[in-house]
């Protein structure tokens, strides 16, 4: 029986494809929902994804022994106020690049911007040369600006009611990319040093360019509209952070970007300090050391993370949004860690922070990041790259930067890990409300989309 779409727009039936005419398009219908003639760039932008967190958990691998070896626990705990300061002028410089050239020149110039950067410090590396703090710095920087970058040439590739469709099949490129990284560096780093990883991440991201690259020509002879606005058009003059300041809807995102950011940091930091705290008990009375009980808690607890991720990218996250609606998707992930602080604040023991945690962080890496990204649908294409560029990398880390504060005033004032969890409680309550307002003006947006002549990606901000 055929179905029609409930979007904005002309209603279009729907056709479920056979799957002995199209066997791929069958498989990944379970997943979400395919059209004729759209899986040959929804799989190069899922690859594509794939590739550069693929990328990112390398040089995560890598820069680990390098900042703990070379500066130490506490400096990589506050080097987010660091990342925050940097990427000021990070955004401003992309913004004024973003302003001169085409998309394709823009995400070309960047990514092999970075990939000459990882040979420069596989040379210092190779050398001796300290690279613990910069390479910590560098790696935080470029893990967010090439994401950030990848889901506005995402956004800009699809209409409204194409994205809220396909970008959950995208997103499982994501999820996997992120477990297929972290089971490849552990081999690889074996066989010689940090730096290995270095060279095959630089080169995994010029493959990634490779992709957009197909996926541009792909979409620049096969336009979604015929009255798009050029793909590779320059985005013109303006200022990324004036751009976010003046509309009302970008700094709703900015909000809602900031305060998830200071929950989820701090929780992380009340789950760590929980953790040590009982370590010597435990691992006392399993007959190990502190640290391999520390190291076997954390395998498990990245393992369900990353089990769970993939398993709500697959089969959980299209479903919501089809029928729940975006509002609704983007307000799960804020009143599952309502619920599991409440939790936690009443019953402060670290199994149930640790189901709590999993459970929030499986949601935000899955559903809430693939919610996230369809807001950017009803956006110019000036905010996709400039605006989106400010918020989830400066806005992004001033949250991390807020929640480093918080624990540094907190454990100067002798805060409990009770005391933190009632600060998650009242925060994650104003992370509903923020979701909440955001949803309904998404919903706005979209509704006047149609009669102010939608391009692909939305209306003029």
């Amino acid at each position: 029986m055929n179905k029609t779409d409930d979007t904005s727009g002309p209603r279009v039936p729907l056709v479920r494809p056979r799957f002995r005419e199209h066997p791929v398009e069958f498989l990944l219908g379970l997943f979400g929902e395919v059209r004729p003639g759209e899986l040959p760039t929804v799989l190069l932008l899922a690859a594509n994804v794939f590739v550069l967190l693929s990328a990112y958990y390398l040089l995560k691998v890598a820069r680990e022994p390098l900042i703990l070896l070379g500066g130490g626990a506490e400096v990589k705990s506050y080097a987010s106020v660091g990342q925050a300061i940097l990427l000021i002028f990070v955004a401003n410089g992309y913004s004024w690049l973003a302003g001169r050239v085409g998309r394709i020149a823009l995400i070309s110039s960047v990514t092999f911007f970075f990939a000459a950067n990882l040979v420069v410090f596989w040379l210092l590396g190779r050398r001796g040369v300290p690279l613990g703090v910069p390479f910590f710095l560098w790696v935080g920087v470029f893990n967010i600006v090439t994401t950030a970058q990848f889901w506005s040439f995402a956004a800009d590739t699809y209409t409204e009611e194409q994205g809220k469709r396909l970008f959950p099949i995208v997103g499982i490129g994501s999820s996997v990319g992120a477990i297929g990284g972290s089971a490849i560096a552990d081999p690889l780093i074996k066989l010689g040093s940090p730096y290995v990883l270095m060279l095959l991440a630089a080169a995994m991201l010029v493959f990634a360019l490779g992709l957009t690259v197909l996926v541009h020509r792909r979409e620049v002879r096969h336009p979604a509209e015929a009255t798009a606005t050029p793909h590779d058009a320059p985005l013109g003059e303006g200022n990324a952070f004036k751009l976010v300041l003046s509309d009302r809807y970008l700094l709703l995102i900015a909000a809602l970007i900031f305060v998830l950011n200071i929950v989820t940091k701090t929780g992380d930091y009340v789950l760590d300090r929980m953790l040590v705290a009982q370590a010597p008990v435990e691992a006392h009375a399993l007959g190990v050391q502190a640290a391999v009980y520390i190291g076997q808690f954390k395998a498990r607890y990245f393992n369900a993370i990353n089990s769970l991720t993939v398993l709500s990218q697959l089969f959980l996250v299209s479903r919501v949004i089809k029928y729940t609606g975006l509002r609704v998707a983007l307000v799960l992930v804020p009143l599952a860690s309502l619920g599991g602080y409440g939790v936690g604040f009443v019953v402060p023991l670290i199994g149930v922070l640790f189901v709590g945690r999993v459970l929030e962080s499986s949601l935000d890496y899955s559903l809430s990041n693939t919610s996230r990204q369809a807001l950017w649908l009803v956006t110019s294409r000036s905010a996709k790259y400039k605006a989106k560029q400010v918020i989830d990398t400066f806005v992004m880390r001033g949250g991390d930067a807020v929640s480093a504060g918080l624990v540094w005033f907190g454990t100067r004032v002798a805060l409990t890990p009770r005391n933190f969890l009632f600060i998650n409680v009242v925060l994650s309550a104003s992370w509903v409300a923020v979701a909440l307002w955001v949803g309904s003006e998404y919903r706005r947006r979209s509704d006047l989309a149609p009669a102010a002549g939608r391009i692909p990606g939305g209306v003029p901000a």
